[in-house]
């Protein structure tokens, strides 16, 4: 149980957003929104960490009324809302991703390049828009990746084979390559398709959220994150407040501090929020 000193002392919570803050509808809950207003007028700040596009999560700051940076492309960019400041942004070699399409290529895999505002794509990795988890992003077709080998945030590799998305991830690790993180995981939503994000190395949702509360001036034991999925393990392998919802995996079950027990389709972030309220104001309402 997460004792109130711990609690009341909080000055920064990141929120997963895909099945941790929003419901399965893609909503956030009405009581978080109420809890998140409360706490915001006692000082607390309040940001994201999400594999989705920086245009894609603002709709849901708005929602909330948050005016803190947010952490996009699993931390790929932390970028300024309201406005578009860049905190802090991170682009894959260009040779890399040349490297990364060849492969897909060979492997008879998808790949899409993900850039700040879009996602892009090729006719012949046209299943992209169906396959990926960046919900809300912004999807281009365009004729061929040369024009967009510069300011690739994250290279995402997808496919229905596992031993071929994973053999493409050895060539982007030592000794194959130098200075990239890999993520493999497989589909929050579609059974057996399997996912590869290579991203500049240091770039993740813990880095992030390190790089945030740095420019935030907040100390990181101060920090709390809320995750569900294989992709929030970097946010849980800090040393914030570590808060798994009832619906994650249970590696991140057992990384976790507590453990709600509501799932995101009963607003499991309200259930932490009130705890968090009480701690600072002796009262959960």
């Amino acid at each position: 149980m997460l004792d109130r000193k711990t609690l009341s002392e909080l000055e920064l919570i990141v929120f997963d957003l895909d099945g941790t803050l929003l419901n399965d509808s893609g909503e956030i809950g009405e009581e978080t929104i109420e809890l998140v207003s409360k706490l915001c007028k006692l000082g607390m700040q309040f940001s994201f960490a999400s594999g989705r596009l920086h245009s894609a999560i603002v709709a849901h700051a708005e929602r909330l009324n948050i005016r803190t940076p947010l952490i996009s492309l699993d931390g790929s960019i932390i970028k300024s809302y309201p406005g578009n400041k860049i905190i802090f942004e991170s682009y894959v070699p260009e040779r890399y991703v040349k490297k990364a399409i060849a492969i897909a290529d060979k492997l008879l895999l998808n790949i899409a390049l993900c850039h700040a505002d879009a996602i892009y794509y090729t006719e012949h990795n046209s299943l992209i828009p169906q396959l990926m988890e960046k919900f809300g992003a912004l999807y281009e077709e365009v004729p061929s990746y040369d024009k967009y080998l510069k300011n690739t945030l994250e290279i995402v590799i997808t496919g229905d084979y596992k031993d071929s998305v994973k053999y493409a991830e050895k060539k982007f690790q030592f000794p194959f390559s130098f200075g990239l993180n890999t993520t493999f995981y497989k589909s929050h939503r579609m059974g057996d398709i399997y996912y590869l994000e290579v991203r500049k190395q240091k770039t993740n949702k813990g880095a992030g959220l390190k790089r945030l509360a740095s420019h935030l001036g907040v100390r990181m034991s101060r920090t709390a994150v809320m995750g569900d999925w294989y992709n929030d393990r970097t946010l849980f392998e800090t040393a914030g407040v570590k808060i798994a919802v009832a619906n994650a995996v249970p590696g991140i079950k057992r990384m976790s501090d507590f453990i709600t027990k509501r799932t995101n389709n009963e607003d499991a972030a309200a259930e932490f929020l009130k705890m968090v309220l009480k701690s600072k104001t002796g009262s959960g309402s």
